[in-house]
């Protein structure tokens, strides 16, 4: 699949934009681990256009990382024009405008999954961010404002025809957020649609190596998006890659190697802002980490593991988490 000139494979899994998750570090690590682009978190258009700093501090990308995309978002023309340009001269491979966040600080303002009330002014600042830079515009969306409301199958042509490169679509509404369960049955519609002809990415629910390739055959789309899967799991892009490639699972990964990685994601995100604001940060990944999961009498380690304030206090939860729980040998 191909991107306008960024070619991207046969059947390519990349990871999902996500606000506090895909930093630098993890975006790395999952790109090490297989996955074929990845992409920044969240920029919010009027941040980056006010030179806030820790929007500004989104846009930093390690060239190990690439093919990689920044996401912006906003809900004026001028301002996303503006933040597009910027977001450029940083050096990603492609831009990303999101219309698909639902949650309700972003949605409620018009951003986002907002933007779905309003589609003549999605449409415009799709065209205005496509013409004001050289890079190729993506989008991302989701199927409609609710279930009454379902227009991506509209939506992706005339997105389409504003010029973007590629279109990913998360298969629920706004309404939705993030419950229920994902209908890929409109994602697969557009993409058989003969007049579509830019690449069709899928999102939304894929968890397993196995569902990956079923929705890859089930619906044709070019390329799926992976997103909270990942969260405190970034080897499982590697286990989808090779269930893709082979068609069987890989050999069980050892927990000592998952932990390892989780050890450099500490790490790196203490380094990167503060060894407070880093644990807090990578208290997510550590709380979703299929890893613990299903762990018999684990709740008062977790719950040291995420009440941690120091990275010593945390080194010593996780190695008798290693120890007394996953038995690994020090």
């Amino acid at each position: 699949m191909k991107i306008d000139t960024i070619d991207l494979g046969d059947r390519p899994v990349l990871l999902a934009p996500m606000e506090d998750v895909t930093d630098p570090s993890f975006r790395l690590i999952c790109k090490e681990q297989g996955a074929d682009m990845v992409y920044t978190e969240f920029v919010s258009a009027d941040a980056l256009v006010r030179s806030i700093n820790s929007t500004t501090r989104k846009l930093h990308i390690d060239d190990r990382e690439r093919p990689v995309a920044i996401q912006i978002y906003g809900k004026e023309v001028e301002p996303m024009v503006e933040a597009a340009k910027i977001a450029e001269e940083a050096g990603p491979d492609l831009i990303d405008i999101n219309f698909g966040c639902p949650v309700k600080k972003v949605a409620s303002k018009g951003a986002g999954a907002g933007m779905l009330r309003d589609v003549p002014k999605m449409l415009q600042i799709t065209r205005a961010v496509v013409d004001a830079v050289k890079l190729p515009v993506t989008v991302k969306t989701r199927l409609g404002w609710d279930c009454e409301n379902k227009i991506i199958t509209t939506l992706a042509e005339q997105l389409q025809d504003c010029g973007i490169r590629a279109l990913t679509i998360h298969g629920r509404t706004r309404s939705q957020m993030y419950t229920g369960e994902a209908d890929w049955t409109l994602i697969g519609e557009v993409k058989r649609n003969p007049r579509i002809h830019i690449p069709i990415i899928g999102n939304g629910d894929i968890t397993t190596p196995q569902k990956l390739a079923d929705y890859f055959d089930r619906y044709g789309v070019d390329a799926v998006m992976v997103g909270r899967a990942s969260i405190g799991a970034p080897w499982i892009f590697r286990e989808m890659k090779h269930y893709l490639l082979h068609g069987e699972p890989i050999e069980p990964i050892p927990a000592a190697e998952k932990m390892a990685l989780l050890r450099r994601q500490i790490a790196e995100s203490i380094g990167r802002i503060d060894e407070y604001r880093g644990i807090l940060h990578i208290r997510r990944h550590l709380a979703a980490s299929p890893l613990f999961k299903g762990i018999p009498n684990f709740r008062e380690t977790r719950i040291a593991m995420l009440q941690a304030a120091t990275a010593e206090e945390l080194e010593a939860v996780l190695q008798k988490v290693e120890t007394e729980f996953l038995h690994i040998e020090p």
